[in-house]
């Protein structure tokens, strides 16, 4: 666990914009050449279902996601998901912070950013889907993208900070929904500094147009709490973001979901940077700090 004492930059107002691209960024040791506009498309295929290649040059390749198709004011479009050509990388912007937070990977992560030289990026765009939809989508895009690069060494999801190694992602066993929370979403922790309380937070559910959670606490075993918000996590998400502000939820009890407990859940603004409306959940009698 990190000892490092990160400072919050007060004057960031900007977080996440709801609702943006999911971009992945796959890392690589050696450069990789992109494949062949037959294989891409039998891929995508065979993971999304019907698709269009509009576009397959030396700097990216393009393909309409034919069944998902995003409305907007001016009608019905596909999805568009889009894989660029392989770059350079040299973890701009992967700074102390961000990299604290990456606790899928802890025992590689240095070796990871330190070997991976070359990276590709793919990502979706124009993705106006419902959130359930849009979260089958992009798991299924990320196998596609694992079955067509076996040399990735890792995967950094943009959206949510989080890094995996890509035997993990290939061989994830995950089924449906909780795909995207598992690679989409991460739950970080944060000692409080001067204090014993604690801080819970997820990232990445505003992505789909859901809430982030939130958990500001004491007393109680942070990693209990994590998989907590997992699970509320993809309840949310399966349930189209069925928990209103002045609710309640199953609390914790040695270290499992029971109904005896009950934490009210408030809309708030974030405590962690980057700023956002996140679903606090008052841990009752762990519960630290004011609301």
């Amino acid at each position: 666990m990190s000892k490092e004492v990160f400072q919050q930059d007060l004057n960031d107002k900007k977080g996440p914009r709801p609702g943006g691209p999911f971009l992945i960024q796959m890392l690589f040791k050696e450069p990789v050449a992109m494949p062949d506009q037959e294989t891409m498309t039998a891929v995508m295929q065979r993971h999304i279902g019907s698709v269009k290649c509009y576009s397959y040059d030396d700097t990216m390749a393009g393909f309409n996601a034919l069944d998902h198709m995003a409305e907007f004011k001016e009608g019905k479009i596909p999805v568009q998901l889009m894989v660029m050509t392989c770059n350079e990388f040299t973890g701009k912007g992967f700074d102390s912070f961000l990299v604290s937070q990456m606790w899928d990977c802890m025992e590689e992560r240095d070796r990871i950013l330190q070997e991976c030289q070359y990276q590709v990026v793919a990502v979706d765009m124009l993705a106006a889907l419902p959130a359930l939809e849009r979260a089958n989508l992009d798991a299924d895009f990320l196998d596609a993208l694992a079955e067509l690069y076996p040399t990735c060494e890792a995967f950094f999801f943009q959206n949510c900070g989080k890094l995996l190694r890509a035997e993990d992602v290939r061989n994830h066993g995950i089924e449906g929904p909780d795909r995207f929370i598992r690679f989409g979403v991460n739950a970080r922790f944060f000692n409080v500094d001067g204090t014993d309380d604690m801080v819970v937070d997820t990232l990445g559910m505003n992505t789909l147009f859901l809430p982030d959670l939130q958990y500001h606490f004491h007393g109680m075993d942070p990693n209990w709490v994590v998989n907590h918000a997992y699970n509320v996590a993809s309840y949310i998400l399966e349930n189209d973001n069925p928990i209103q502000s002045g609710e309640t939820i199953d609390g914790i009890e040695d270290g499992h979901f029971s109904r005896d407990i009950q934490w009210r859940c408030q809309l708030e603004d974030a405590l962690i940077q980057p700023p956002r409306p996140v679903l606090d959940i008052h841990m009752g009698e762990y519960a630290a700090g004011g609301r």
